[in-house]
C-alpha cells in the first residue's frame, strides 16, 4: 500500500493529529472497524468516568480490532470521533499525538448528545491493508 499525504493551503491546515486527506493506492483490502467505546473487553464494564482513561481504552479496543484484521496503527486512513463534550478535545490530541506518528491519518470529531452506556467518547475507523 501507499499512502500519500494531500496537504494544501488552500484549505485550512489540520489543528490536531491527523491530516487532511490520505490517497491510498495500490492492491490491499479495505477493512471497515465498528465504533468502539471504552469497555473492559473482560468485565465489558466502562472502565473510567475520566475521559482521558475512556479515550485510551477506546485506543486499545481499535488496536486489538485492527490486529485482528491483520493491520496495525499504520493501516488506518480514517477515523471518525464521536464526543459528548467538544471541550475534551484537547485531550483526544494529547493521546493521539503519543500513540500516532505522522503522518497522522485523516480524522473527523463531532460532538453528539449522547453515547452508549453513558460513555463520553466512541471512534471507528477504515483501514487499509495490504
Amino acid at each position: 500500500m501507499t499512502k500519500e499525504i494531500i496537504k494544501t493551503s488552500n484549505a485550512p491546515a489540520a489543528i490536531g493529529a491527523y491530516s487532511q486527506a490520505v490517497k491510498v493506492t495500490n492492491k490491499g483490502e479495505t477493512v471497515y472497524v465498528s465504533g468502539q467505546i471504552p469497555l473492559d473487553p473482560e468485565s465489558m464494564e466502562v472502565v473510567s468516568e475520566d475521559f482521558e482513561m475512556q479515550t485510551r481504552q477506546v485506543f486499545t479496543n481499535l488496536f486489538a480490532v485492527i490486529k485482528a484484521a491483520g493491520g496495525s496503527f499504520e493501516s488506518i486512513i480514517k477515523l471518525n470521533v464521536y464526543l459528548i463534550d467538544l471541550s475534551k478535545f484537547s485531550i483526544l490530541n494529547d493521546v493521539m499525538q503519543e500513540l500516532f506518528k505522522q503522518p497522522f491519518p485523516a480524522r473527523a470529531a463531532v460532538q453528539v448528545s449522547a453515547l452508549p452506556k453513558q460513555v463520553q467518547i466512541e471512534i471507528d475507523a477504515v483501514l487499509h491493508i495490504d
